[in-house]
């Protein structure tokens, strides 16, 4: 019997395959493979004929860099003989766009109507700080709340959630740090999953209450409450007077039940954390084709991490549905280059050190397999971090690639739900979203079962195909929206991963 293949070659132009787990030096990959020069462990790439040293090393029919020395047939290649190298790309902007088909049904899923016509997963009351030195109030305020057994009263409210951060002041009043943090706590306070919000600044920071208030209705629905400590007299008059605020917020919000609503009103945050040789091949290829379907049924993907898509940007302006779509996503590009560049940084610094010991090598590998959770939707629109999308379809929103901060961006833009991929493991959650944990490989999956939602090793371990997982993660969107917990929810993350993006000098 002939035995499967243990390296997966990914296209017909790659000299290099990746090892579907640990092989030992003297092994053949696959028949007729070469035989391994080395052990290689999974995830992890093996020449599949000889590579000269400056020539391009291909995965996914892509260049993922140059070969830093002279490579043998059947020899690990990694770190001591893959480096960045000199790329270029063609943008062909536009040139690969291709609406797909609309869905032939009409799909529902059981949210929270709010009053602007957005529809949320969970309904929150949120209690949303200006500045760092409202944090440990708006935290007295939800453990008052709690002890106090104010929820009791609303069965319709998850519970009581404090935004607090380590920003808001030390900061110019005027350049794109102020307006990146303005952009995303007003995000947060419109957000669809909050059922009401109490915001609470100290009095005298740069980001003023009364700038965020500006005289208009935040919310549609009136469920917003604002106050100062300094104007309040201190702490503990601003529990008590916080306290009654939140009475007050949680009688509105707990009017809402969950309603049938069409699956056009969920706004996914795609991420990837803690990525390795089988993010690309596996976890990210799914959720892409889980991405495709939402598309289909008139919903919103969002891909993020500016900084891991550099090397694979061609692959999203070819799909940008105009030329004016995808040179918004280069001006993202460049502007990343300059950020990097004049604070001592690099694009391609790049994979983590975790990321490279799950086989990945250079910022060109991760990028291409991080684009694979687009799937093949065209790219409607390009948005600014925390900026509110309003543009259904797969759209791209500049970020970091720090998840937390990442994650948090893609919240204040609308996202209502948010999947995460990871191969080496991952916890973190993210009220008032809930976030779906996708693990790359079985042996990570049953490792964290506690954490991870969905295993995607099976695609590879037990030749589950692409699109019937791609489809289980779709009907997940949909539980998960109305109303199933994941497993970020039932272990309570989500207190500490509101991150801001901090630009600027902090002064």
């Amino acid at each position: 019997m002939t035995k499967p293949p243990r390296m997966l070659k990914l296209h017909p132009d790659d000299n290099v395959a990746i090892a579907l787990g640990d092989i030992d030096a003297g092994d053949l990959g696959f028949v007729g493979g070469p035989t391994l020069l080395q052990a290689i462990k999974q995830g992890h790439k093996c020449a599949l004929a000889p590579i000269a040293a400056g020539q391009n090393v291909i995965r996914y029919g892509q260049t993922i860099g140059q070969a830093t020395a002279d490579i043998a047939t059947g020899e690990h290649v990694h770190t001591q003989n893959l480096g960045m190298g000199a790329h270029t790309q063609n943008y062909a902007h536009a040139s690969e766009a291709k609406a797909l088909a609309p869905a032939a049904e009409v799909r529902t899923f059981d949210g929270y109507h709010r009053a602007d016509g957005r529809v949320g997963t969970r309904n929150y009351l949120g209690i949303l700080t200006s500045v760092n030195c409202s944090g440990s109030v708006a935290k007295f305020i939800a453990e008052a709340a709690e002890k106090s057994g104010l929820l009791d009263e609303f069965p319709n409210i998850d519970g009581i959630v404090p935004i607090t951060h380590g920003t808001g002041c030390g900061m110019s009043g005027d350049n794109e740090g102020y307006t990146t943090l303005f952009r995303t706590l007003s995000g947060y306070a419109q957000h669809p999953n909050f059922g009401g919000i109490l915001l609470i600044g100290l009095g005298c920071e740069v980001m003023q209450i009364a700038d965020l208030v500006g005289g208009r209705p935040i919310r549609a629905d009136g469920a917003l409450r604002y106050m100062t400590i300094q104007q309040e007299g201190g702490t503990r008059k601003t529990i008590e007077k916080g306290l009654s605020e939140l009475r007050g917020i949680a009688e509105l919000a707990n009017t809402a039940t969950r309603q049938p609503a069409p699956i056009s009103h969920l706004m996914v945050g795609m991420q990837c954390g803690g990525s390795d040789g089988y993010s690309g091949i596996t976890a990210n290829p799914a959720l892409g084709i889980a991405s495709d379907l939402l598309v289909q049924h008139g919903g919103t993907t969002i891909l993020s991490e500016t900084s891991e898509i550099y090397g694979a940007e061609h692959l999203l302006t070819r799909r940008a549905v105009s030329v004016e779509v995808g040179l918004k996503l280069i001006d993202r590009v460049r502007w990343w280059e300059d950020y990097t560049a004049r604070n001592k940084g690099e694009m391609d610094n790049n994979p983590s050190p975790g990321n490279k010991r799950g086989g990945l090598t250079t910022i060109l590998e991760k990028s291409l397999g991080a684009v694979a959770k687009s799937g093949s939707a065209p790219l409607t629109d390009v948005f600014l971090f925390a900026e509110k999308i309003e543009t259904p379809g797969f759209v791209f929103m500049d970020s970091p690639g720090f998840d937390p901060c990442s994650v948090t961006g893609q919240i204040a833009s609308g996202a209502n739900l948010i999947a995460f991929t990871t191969g080496r493991g991952s916890v973190s959650g993210y009220m008032p979203t809930p976030g779906i944990k996708i693990a790359t490989n079985s042996e990570m999956y049953h490792r964290m079962s506690d954490d991870m939602d969905v295993n995607c090793g099976d695609i590879v371990s037990e030749g589950v195909s692409l699109t019937d997982k791609g489809r289980d993660i779709f009907e997940l969107f949909i539980r998960v929206a109305s109303g199933e917990p994941t497993k970020s929810e039932e272990l309570g993350f989500g207190g500490v991963e509101f991150v801001p993006w901090q630009i600027g000098a902090v002064m």
